[in-house]
């Protein structure tokens, strides 16, 4: 049967010692930085799919209802554009 070794005490490193490590397992520490640009460019990412939705829906309901101008169009893209505007914030004043 064979001997298990004795656990040992985990070893205290610093910052530069525990990013040597993560480079020695060839994976790198994430950034505060890039986590950040991430969740930024996710919103706006989303920003701009609920104006588009916002567009496509607002042309839809004006050829239902035939109007002569886009004004549904216009109505549904400034509710969807705060819409969005109100799940930004929302992210934002949670972190």
């Amino acid at each position: 049967m064979a001997k298990l070794a004795p656990p040992t005490r985990a070893k205290k490193l610093s910052k530069k010692q525990l990013n040597n490590e993560h480079d020695k397992a060839g994976k790198r520490p994430t950034s505060r930085r890039s986590i950040d640009a991430l969740r930024y460019s996710g919103m706006a990412f989303q920003l701009v799919i609920l104006i588009a939705i916002g567009a496509y829906v607002g042309r839809l309901l004006d050829d239902h209802f035939q109007t002569d101008k886009p004004y549904l169009t216009a109505l549904s893209v400034v509710v969807f554009l705060l819409a969005g505007l109100y799940l930004i914030l929302r992210d934002l004043l949670r972190s």
